[in-house]
């Protein structure tokens, strides 16, 4: 599992306040992260570059930058890990490429047994019918 290590230029940090329930301390303190990647102008690969763009997902805006809001943490610090964190899992998600699947042929052994599995099963039920004396 690859980790990215993104370049400062390449990340906008903004601390906004967070919603919710927080009581008297929410309305002080900006402890949610905005984090803005701006995916044209980044380090990455072109080839990843175009898997991100192509990605549906709700947080990319037309002009390819991706905003990513932490607020799950009460402290700034801890919302800026979880930000990382979830870029990077993105990220993650978008290079991965399945393996190649390659074409087999079922052997004639096991076309065989197969063949013959059938043969007796219909068999079976065969002698299953009503019995005439």
């Amino acid at each position: 599992m690859q980790t990215y290590i993104f370049d400062d230029n390449d990340i906008e940090w903004h601390a906004v306040r967070a919603q919710g329930a927080g009581g008297q301390n929410v309305n002080k303190v900006s402890s949610a992260i905005h984090l803005r990647f701006d995916i044209r102008a980044s380090s990455l690969a072109d080839s990843l570059k175009e898997q991100l763009l192509g990605m549906r997902d709700q947080r990319l805006s037309k002009d390819g930058v991706l905003t990513i809001k932490a607020q799950r943490f009460r402290t700034q610090e801890a919302n800026r890990v979880d930000a990382l964190e979830r870029l990077d899992a993105l990220i993650r998600s978008a290079s991965y490429r399945p393996p190649v699947r390659r074409a087999t042929r079922p052997t004639r052994s096991s076309q065989r047994k197969r063949l013959d599995s059938k043969t007796r099963r219909g068999q079976t039920k065969s002698m299953r019918g009503r019995v005439d004396y």
